[in-house]
């Protein structure tokens, strides 16, 4: 199939297509002419890569996990993929709690202007001569 119906099929449009095939997330042949043709099996696969960019994963990490699709049997490759998928969620947790930390801070910050700005509500405006 050409990329405008894997797009069509997938969701994803043909410049991400163009992107994962460009990552190496994605495989085509090509045609005399040069156009992309992909098999029927790209479909599923880049429905696991939309599934892992939502999971938070970058391109690059994607790439060293994907391996573990192609060889579900390796053992080697399928604790790989794991232990990725393990760091990336360590990651997120890690940055999660950093926003955490940050909202706190801010919460501060929007306390102490509430209070400054109940406190000029209660002033009376000056009036100039």
């Amino acid at each position: 199939m050409r990329i405008g119906e894997l797009s069509k099929r997938t969701g994803v449009s043909p410049r991400s297509l163009r992107y994962y095939e460009a990552q190496g997330l994605l495989t085509s042949s090509r045609s005399d002419t040069g156009q992309r043709h992909y098999s029927e099996d790209e479909v599923q696969r880049v429905s696991l890569i939309r599934q892992l960019f939502d999971a938070g994963m970058s391109s690059r990490v994607i790439a060293s996990v994907l391996p573990c699709v192609e060889t579900p049997a390796d053992a080697d490759v399928v604790d790989s993929a794991y232990a990725t998928m393990v760091r990336e969620r360590d990651r997120i947790d890690a940055d999660i709690a950093h926003l955490l930390e940050t909202r706190a801070a801010l919460d501060v910050l929007i306390k102490a202007n509430s209070r400054h700005r109940a406190g000029m509500a209660a002033e009376p405006v000056a009036q100039s001569a």
